[in-house]
């Protein structure tokens, strides 16, 4: 299930954000501050944001920096200013949309569909992260050490942790996006591909590690 982050300080506003989603679908986690946002994405993975502006203590403009550079979440806007120098500054903070208040539900939805489609099918054909490179088209996995032919499953995962680095994925999300909402099996699957794809790495590229966040999921780090 796809997972957005909804953050306004005005509760009304969250409120309605956040059951719009939910409406259609989407798993919400709410944070009412830039602080409380942070403090979600230490233990729980999300697929967007959804971000106020005005907001005291760390305002939109300085969350978008942080979910972009540390999280790299796609972001959209919402503000009740719609003065050219503040959708600017939007962009250059790093968001992918920018929508001023009020809005209609239906406009939001359409915006953040748009966003998830274009984070699911990548602009490029391949992801570098640290030494290794990825590549869409071939299904090769490259590195100093040449080039690494994996079995599908693996590399459906390796993607899936690389396209988020640093993030925390919950098992329930890997299982889902890699195996499918109708998995049948049980946790010993997604273990066992964990530990191969860790073997592999090793080898291949050292200063790409998969970490263990005991009893919430898996992320993908580069050692300097």
């Amino acid at each position: 299930m796809i997972r957005i982050l909804a953050v306004d300080d005005d509760l009304h506003m969250l409120n309605f954000v956040s059951a719009e989603l939910r409406q259609i679908g989407y798993e919400v986690i709410e944070a009412d501050s830039g602080e409380q946002a942070l403090s979600c994405l230490k233990s729980t993975s999300v697929d967007l944001a959804v971000v106020d502006v005005m907001m005291p203590g760390i305002d939109g403009f300085e969350l978008t920096q942080i979910l972009r550079k540390d999280f790299d979440l796609p972001v959209i806007l919402l503000t009740a200013r719609h003065h050219i120098e503040d959708k600017e500054r939007g962009f250059l903070a790093g968001s992918d949309d920018y929508l001023v208040k009020p809005f209609e539900s239906k406009e939001l939805l359409y915006r953040v569909k748009a966003i998830l489609r274009r984070y699911e099918h990548p602009a490029e054909d391949t992801l570098t992260i640290g030494s290794l490179t990825i590549d869409f088209k071939s299904y090769e996995v490259r590195s100093d050490q040449g080039i690494l032919l994996i079995p599908l499953k693996e590399f459906e995962l390796l993607t899936l942790l690389a396209s988020k680095p640093r993030q925390v994925l919950s098992r329930d999300l890997i299982i889902e996006r890699v195996w499918g909402i109708d998995f049948q099996g049980d946790e010993q699957t997604i273990n066992v591909h964990i530990k191969r794809l860790r073997q592999r790495l090793e080898r291949f590229a050292p200063d790409v590690q998969i970490v263990t966040v005991r009893g919430v999921g898996y992320k993908l780090e580069v050692n300097p």
